[in-house]
């Protein structure tokens, strides 16, 4: 989710609302994801939600807003962008959700704003300010209390420091990834709604994902597969891909950046607690001396 905002501000408490919305919804995606993957394999279960995404999303385009007419750049910058952000960072985060707990990959995805100001630093130049590399460090701080916690995650799917530390890596994997797609957006010229955006990205990463997903269906024993997961990948398909976005531009178009980017600190507290509530994951200490390092972190990069 980027932050960008317009910077005519607003004193009414929907747009409020409306991101705090997205990013309970965005922190949902880890427990959710967690059940989900549980019972489906990764490429597969990225090829249903992308299928439900584009059934979704299309028609609604098409009848609002018509076709979309980007240049030939654009939609190549578009196509790295699903690249990066609708495949390598989904698939990294739901195999490190495997491997660790929700709540944990919850804190670690939370990292996005500070791997933002990194990935400027050292691919674009833009020096970072002070506070920004003070909430880079706070949020390395975070990362490694929660791996810290070893395998204190109910429901991973193995114990031990070394796993927690391998689950950790991917999710952080994915966060890179995701900031990879946060800069790819700075380079797109033409304005674009939310659910323009959100159709492209969901019809590349189909793209992108059913070579991989088409095996694994064919391999899959259907009959076996709870309804739970099929819930799953529902709420993933047309929440978590769909609303997340309408929600977030819904709400970031009337407020500044500034504003918008403490608004993520929502993601990793909704990740925490909702994995304690779906998934029955014990809070220690470390989940919430982790959460509050992050939460620290992203008011600093903002």
């Amino acid at each position: 989710m980027s932050v960008n905002a317009a910077t005519r501000p607003t004193r009414s408490l929907v747009p409020y609302v409306h991101l705090t919305m997205a990013m309970v919804i965005v922190g949902s995606s880890m427990p959710v994801g967690k059940l989900m993957v549980a019972a489906l394999p990764v490429h597969l279960a990225l090829t249903l939600r992308f299928v439900l995404a584009c059934a979704m999303a299309w028609p609604l385009l098409l009848w609002l807003e018509g076709p979309p007419r980007l240049t030939a750049r654009t939609w190549g910058v578009m196509a790295a962008q699903a690249l990066c952000g609708s495949y390598l960072f989904n698939y990294f985060v739901l195999k490190g959700v495997c491997l660790t707990g929700a709540a944990a990959a919850g804190v670690a995805a939370a990292t996005t704003p500070a791997c933002m100001a990194l990935a400027g630093w050292l691919l674009l130049r833009e020096r970072p300010g002070r506070r920004s590399l003070w909430g880079v460090a706070c949020c390395a701080l975070g990362v490694a209390a929660v791996t810290l916690c070893g395998n204190g995650d109910a429901g991973s799917t193995a114990s031990g420091p070394w796993t927690m530390a391998l689950g950790m890596g991917l999710v952080l994997a994915g966060v890179a990834a995701e900031s990879l797609f946060l800069l790819l957006r700075k380079t797109v010229r033409e304005p674009l709604s939310a659910l323009a955006l959100s159709s492209i990205l969901s019809a590349y990463g189909l793209i992108f994902v059913l070579p991989m997903g088409i095996p694994e269906a064919m391999a899959l024993d259907w009959t076996g597969v709870p309804m739970r997961a099929w819930w799953a990948v529902g709420y993933y398909g047309a929440v978590f891909t769909v609303a997340a976005y309408l929600f977030w531009f819904a709400g970031v178009v009337r407020v500044n950046a500034a504003t918008a980017g403490a608004f993520t600190g929502v993601m990793p507290i909704s990740a925490v607690a909702l994995s304690a509530l779906l998934l029955g994951e014990p809070l220690t200490a470390w989940h919430i001396g982790g959460c509050a390092l992050v939460l620290g972190g992203i008011w600093l990069s903002r």
